[in-house]
Parts: structure tokens; sequence; C-alpha cells
């Protein structure tokens, strides 16, 4: 999957965040934390120069693809919510499902080896039943008529979280 997705995803759960209680950080930079959350299962990409293989434990859509990994970033999360006076219990919940919400979009994909959802039990890579997401290529193959025509996809498959980012709030009274 393109990134595209897994950042509507992100910018989304952060409004969603916000909704209902004040928060410190503006809209645009709450938005860029909580993409970056959702992208951060894809930082397993840096093992490709360093020599791991994609189909490697560490591999792309390893080890960080997995639920556990999710359960872990987010109880880092609820710490640092915790410590900054921010509602742990709430921010931890939806850091997990942000960070989930990424392996299980990938396995919609109809490409790659499928995501070790279930490491460190098993190194078994998964694909949902449903796989209507076609795979981005990676790199510098994204820029090209094939990388644009996914990312278009994306942004129409994804657009009820854009229309839902971007919807204005209402105003109390």
């Amino acid at each position: 999957m393109a990134s595209i997705g897994h950042v509507l995803i992100g910018a989304a759960a952060s409004k969603a965040y916000r909704t209902g209680q004040k928060t410190r950080w503006p809209p645009v930079a709450a938005a860029v934390l909580w993409s970056g959350l959702s992208l951060l299962p894809d930082i397993d990409v840096i093992g490709f120069p360093l020599g791991v293989r994609y189909a490697d434990e560490w591999g792309h859509r390893g080890a960080t693809h997995s639920l556990v990994f999710a359960l872990g970033v987010a109880a880092v999360v609820g710490l640092v919510a915790r410590a900054m006076r921010a509602p742990a219990w709430r921010t931890a919940l939806i850091a997990a499902v942000v960070v989930a919400s990424h392996s299980l979009l990938d396995t919609m994909t109809d490409g790659g080896l499928g995501c070790a959802l279930l490491w460190p039990f098993s190194n078994e890579r998964f694909f949902a039943p449903w796989r209507p997401i076609p795979v981005a290529p990676i790199g510098p193959a994204f820029i090209s008529m094939r990388g644009l025509r996914i990312a278009v996809t994306e942004v129409i498959a994804m657009s009820p979280f854009l229309i839902y980012t971007l919807w204005p709030r209402r105003r109390r009274a």
C-alpha cells in the first residue's frame, strides 16, 4: 500500500482524538504525529540497505507489522501521554488502533509476502481474504504512471477518512 492511506488514517485519528477534549497540539501538528504513528511499521525498510531480506523476521512486513508491535508502541505512547498529563488509556487505545491499522491494511494488498501479524509467536505471513488494494512500487519506482495510478486509487478508496479529517467541526454553543 502506498503511504497515502496510512497518512489519512493517522490524520483521521488525530481529529477523533481531539474531538471533545482540549489538546496541546495544533491540529496540523497532531495530524503529523498521528500519521507518523500510522507509518511507523514501515520503519523496517531501513533493513534493506543493511542486508535484511524482505522475507526475514525483521524484513519488510515482518515483526514491525505484528499486533504485538502495535501493542508495544501503544504502551509507550500511553506512558508518554501520562507523563504529559494527557488521557493515557484513551491515547494508548487510539495509538494501538492506528498502528495495527497499518498492518491490517497491508494484508489487503495484492502483492508482497503478507504481514507477520502473530510475530513473535509465529513468523507466518498473512493476507486478508479480500485484497482490493494494489501494492505500490517501493522507492523511486513509485514515481511512475503505475505509482500515480495506485496513489489515485488509494486516495479514492480512503476518501471517507480524508473527508472526515477535512470536514469542519461543529462549534459548541
